[in-house]
C-alpha cells in the first residue's frame, strides 16, 4: 500500500495557540493518536510517500530516523519532489500520478482542503483531517473501508 502522507494537521495538529513540541532530532512530536493509526496500517510492503511541505528539509534516511524515534516502523519512504515550481498539494499529487500512474493499493492523508477538488478516483482515497485535531482513530474505519474500495474511474 501506499501512503501518500502530510505531517502538519495529520502527524501534528496545527494549533496556533501553542507550538508543537520539538524532539531531540530537530522535528515535531507526532500526536500519539496519530501515531497509532498510522502504524496499524503499516505492513512489510507499505510505502509511505511524504507530500508535507517539510519534505525537503530531511534525506529519506534522516526521515526513517524520525519516524523510528515516534515509534512508526516502516521500511519504505519516498517522497514527492521539491516543489521548486510552487505547486499546490493537489497540483503535486496529480503530477506525480501523471508520471508514475494511479497505484493499485493507496490512500491520501492530509488536512489540505484543496485536495477536495481531485478527480473522483484520488479524491475516494481521500482522508482529510481536521488540522487542529490531526489523524484520529475515528479515521481509521473509513480508512479501511476506502481501501476495500477499488477506485472508480470516470
Amino acid at each position: 500500500m501506499l501512503v501518500f502522507l502530510d505531517i502538519d494537521g495529520v502527524m501534528v495538529p496545527a494549533k496556533s495557540w501553542e507550538s508543537p513540541q520539538v524532539l531531540s532530532d530537530g522535528f515535531y512530536k507526532f500526536s500519539d493518536r496519530a501515531v497509532r493509526v498510522l502504524q496499524s496500517l503499516i505492513s512489510d510492503h507499505t510505502i509511505i510517500m511524504l507530500t508535507t511541505s517539510h519534505k525537503s528539509r530531511f534525506t529519506i534516511t534522516e526521515w526513517k530516523n524520525i519516524f523510528n524515534l515516534r515509534d512508526i516502523k516502516v521500511n519504505n519512504f519516498r517522497k514527492l519532489d521539491d516543489n521548486v515550481t510552487s505547486k499546490n498539494r493537489k497540483e503535486e499529487i496529480l503530477s506525480w500520478v501523471n508520471v508514475n500512474g494511479v497505484p493499485n493499493d493507496f490512500i491520501i492523508l492530509d488536512d489540505d482542503k484543496t485536495l477536495n477538488s481531485l478527480p473522483d478516483f484520488l479524491k475516494d482515497r481521500l482522508i482529510l483531517t481536521n488540522s487542529t485535531v490531526g489523524l484520529t482513530e475515528a479515521h481509521y474505519d473509513e480508512i479501511l473501508s476506502k481501501l476495500n474500495k477499488q477506485p472508480q474511474f470516470t
